[in-house]
């Protein structure tokens, strides 16, 4: 099923993320956790596509491997230092493995540059892809990606790529609501139309804190350090914690008219199903 019209029906979704293990890291787990994820009937799961080796390689297998579980999938695609050849290929591969729904991703360059001929930009993978009648999906930054100086600039690249065929976006990790809000109020008033899904990640460890910033750059607000201050050195109660931040945060947007939400489990089963317990009177 496309997720394009699952969005449409307006009833509340919550979505799972998944990544494939690394090169030199059991297969088994992955699948293991993907199966429990399944089992929670969410609306729909991604796969993520690792940067090099085994990792992307095993993206159309997990994603496969979720439709089988009867759950809707929908398989990331990185594009930079990608060839057409190359892409080509992967749309072979998603297209025999009934594969509907593709994330448009311009992804990291191995050597810190694109090699030449090839795609710079996620926009270029999503004019590519558009013919081929997948569903596409792309990213958004409510905190403006890492990369672009302004929030205008990089909002007006997210337009670009919808008016070039995304059917739906979804939004980086964010910790405080508002800024969610008023990132949608900005894409609404400048024509970008398609469904946004929130993206939630649950903190249950103190250490993520420091990688979230680094990579991301993700505005923490009082409450959430004060959680991590409180409770990060043990491991019981932060992912307690984690847990009851992120339900919180998904109560709310639901509570303000969002009825799409993607959950960064982190390959962590057992805090999606707390999650899901947590909102089963709801959904």
């Amino acid at each position: 099923m496309k997720i394009k019209d699952i969005l449409a029906t307006g009833r509340l979704s919550v979505s799972f993320e998944i990544f494939p293990p690394k090169a030199d890291a059991p297969f088994g787990p992955v699948m293991e956790a993907a199966g429990r994820l399944a089992r929670q009937h969410p609306s729909f799961m991604s796969v993520t596509y690792g940067a090099a080796g085994g990792a992307k390689a095993n993206t159309v297998d997990i994603a496969a491997f979720v439709q089988a579980c009867g759950v809707p999938a929908l398989a990331h695609l990185t594009c930079l230092s990608a060839t057409r050849e190359s892409i080509a290929d992967e749309i072979s591969r998603l297209r025999a493995a009934g594969i509907e729904n593709v994330l448009c991703l311009r992804g990291d360059a191995a050597n810190g540059s694109p090699a030449p001929g090839c795609f710079n930009y996620a926009v270029d993978l999503v004019r590519a892809l558009k013919p081929s009648n997948f569903c596409l999906g792309g990213a958004c930054y409510p905190e403006c990606h890492p990369e672009c100086e302004h929030i205008e600039d990089d909002i007006a690249h997210l337009r670009e790529k919808v008016e070039a065929g995304l059917d739906f976006v979804t939004t980086q990790m964010f910790f405080d609501n508002n800024i969610f809000y008023r990132y949608l109020s900005k894409l609404r008033d400048r024509g970008v139309t398609v469904p946004v899904i929130a993206g939630i990640m649950p903190v249950t460890n103190g250490r993520q804190i420091a990688r979230i910033c680094r990579i991301s750059g993700t505005y923490l607000p009082s409450r959430f350090k004060a959680i991590v201050d409180r409770f990060g050195d043990s491991p019981a109660a932060m992912a307690d914690a984690g847990v009851a931040y992120a339900t919180e945060q998904i109560v709310d947007l639901f509570a303000n008219g969002v009825n799409a939400v993607h959950v960064y489990t982190m390959n962590k089963p057992e805090v999606a199903e707390r999650i899901m317990a947590n909102l089963r009177g709801i959904l």
